[in-house]
């Protein structure tokens, strides 16, 4: 690593990659101007199948991810080196074993003191399986079916809450415990994943599938899918024919 590049950071990378290499359900990596790599954990190695960081450092996520997910990653890199933070973004990432898994993404524009960005940090944290055990559970279990059965209607968290027999405060702090996210997240979720089986396994056009799986404009659904996927939904449907 360049010494200039390591001097910009108060704490110093390596003891920053010595920390997120100790947990392995988050990938953590430090890009330069360009999006290439310039830091990186050893989880996100294992994710993309090198073995030493001199294999991914100088890369972008074009050049290491699938070109259905690389190029929605470098995208999304251009907005956070022109300055725009990214948080709370539920997004699909593959694993070296060719599965899939959904994570919470982080991204954080590098500023000098003249306010030029001159890198980002980000890490992904994978959501991993929900704890369903104990009374905790068994209070939004209602709210969650209610999601799973009715994710196509303009569902509020009101809505869900009153399912739930318990305020949208209770229900909100629960489904945080359970999931690792957010309700409006874990709605989104659920649509996104029924409108990607629909693509795939029927004809319908993306309007409809849209209407189909709870998203009343067609420019959100478009948007939402690529910030999850990678890809829009034409995109996604012509990947897998």
């Amino acid at each position: 690593m360049d010494p200039k590049v390591r001097g910009l950071i108060q704490i110093p990378l390596p003891a920053l990659e010595a920390i997120f290499d100790r947990t392995p359900d988050t990938v953590f990596f430090v890009k330069d101007p360009q999006g290439r790599y310039l830091s990186v954990n050893q989880t996100l190695l294992e994710r993309v199948g090198f073995r030493y960081p001199h294999e991914l450092i100088g890369k972008t996520p074009i050049e290491v991810f699938p070109a259905s997910l690389g190029a929605g990653f470098a995208e999304q890199d251009q907005q956070v080196l022109s300055g725009e933070p990214l948080f709370d973004q539920l997004e699909l990432h593959l694993y070296a074993s060719g599965g899939a898994g959904w994570c919470i993404t982080h991204k954080f524009p590098l500023q000098h003191e003249t306010g030029e960005v001159w890198g980002m940090v980000g890490i992904s944290r994978d959501l991993g399986v929900p704890d369903l055990s104990g009374s905790v559970y068994a209070e939004v279990a209602k709210a969650v079916q209610h999601i799973q059965n009715q994710y196509m209607e303009p569902l509020t968290l009101q809505d869900l809450a009153d399912v739930a027999g318990i305020t949208v405060n209770k229900l909100e702090r629960q489904i945080k415990k359970i999931f690792g996210i957010a309700t409006y997240q874990l709605l989104l979720k659920v649509r996104i994943e029924q409108a990607a089986r629909l693509l795939k396994t029927t004809r319908d056009s993306t309007a409809q599938i849209a209407l189909l799986c709870g998203f009343y404009d067609q420019s959100a659904f478009s948007k939402q899918f690529k910030a999850a996927l990678g890809m829009t939904p034409s995109q996604y449907r012509a990947h897998h024919a």
